[in-house]
């Protein structure tokens, strides 16, 4: 759903619930009720209009109609779920456009068009992503997307394995029990549905932490975001997910059973082996993510 269509199908559902609005009918406190640029409410309201729902009076503001009035007695539509956080969009998008490893340059004013959100909004985001290492700005040309490179995810997995395993044996003494067994309960593949399962990482990030190591942290804090980010698209794949999901249970039993051998050649194998979609995009170009 795009958002004008949430924004129309919202006000809709308002005006005929029969309820006094929380805002006034003018495209400012609009743009602002919803956080988003103008051109969607332009939209939205275009479409009200045709509908009968809004009309313009003598001075041009909007008000609602007399067929608003006698249909909020009969119909109360129930509003629309709210579409996806623009931050998962956008992020989803560039994820894949690095993929295509070019450093495209993006500007905040064109880019907030394209989503049809406000400039704060896409200031909000980029400023985001470069935290987490997608973007770099750079002044008067606008957001730098970083390229993707096999050569370096290959880099940062040899070392992301030599100091997670590190982080295991230090944490080895502080493992709690009861945070392991939620774990585990969350790396259950559902039962066959059609949905795709959500994979919980929070393993990685609790043996980082609890290893108490100031260095292991501050490399994983400023060079692994980008790659958690290509992860987590990775992990929208079902079968993957799926897989992922398996192996961090693999883990986490092994560490339940204090099964130290097992599960440093768990954590090894899952860290190692457990990217079969970036691993094959060697001389990406275009590809287009289906799911």
């Amino acid at each position: 759903m795009s958002i004008a269509t949430y924004i129309k199908n919202d006000l809709a559902a308002q005006l005929n619930s029969g309820r006094q609005l929380p805002i006034e009918l003018t495209l400012d406190s609009l743009a602002g009720y919803y956080n988003v640029s103008f051109t969607p409410v332009r939209t939205a309201i275009g479409e009200l209009i045709d509908e009968g729902l809004l009309e313009k009076g003598p001075n041009r503001r909007l008000k609602t109609t007399d067929s608003r009035r006698n249909r909020s007695r009969s119909r109360q539509p129930k509003p629309p779920d709210p579409p996806r956080d623009p931050y998962e969009v956008v992020s989803r998008d560039l994820v894949q456009l690095s993929l295509r490893g070019d450093a495209a340059y993006l500007r905040e004013e064109a880019t907030a068009e394209k989503y049809a959100i406000s400039r704060s909004v896409m200031r909000n985001i980029l400023h985001r992503l470069a935290g987490e290492g997608m973007l770099d700005h750079i002044p008067r040309r606008g957001w730098r997307l970083r390229p993707f490179r096999q050569d370096d995810l290959q880099a940062f997995i040899e070392v992301r394995e030599v100091l997670e395993l590190k982080a295991l044996e230090l944490a080895r003494p502080k493992l709690d029990a009861a945070e392991l067994q939620r774990m585990l309960d969350l790396n259950v593949p559902p039962a066959p549905s059609g949905v795709s399962p959500g994979v919980d990482e929070s393993l990685h990030e609790y043996l980082i932490s609890t290893a108490g190591n100031a260095y292991i942290k501050d490399f994983f804090d400023r060079q692994g975001r980008y790659y958690r980010l290509l992860f987590e698209w990775e992990d929208h794949d079902g079968t993957v997910a799926i897989e992922t999901m398996r192996q961090h249970h693999n883990i986490l039993t092994a560490l339940l059973q204090k099964n130290w051998s097992r599960a440093r050649k768990a954590l090894s194998h899952h860290i190692l082996d457990n990217h079969p979609i970036l691993s094959q995009i060697v001389g990406f170009s275009g590809r287009r993510d289906k799911r």
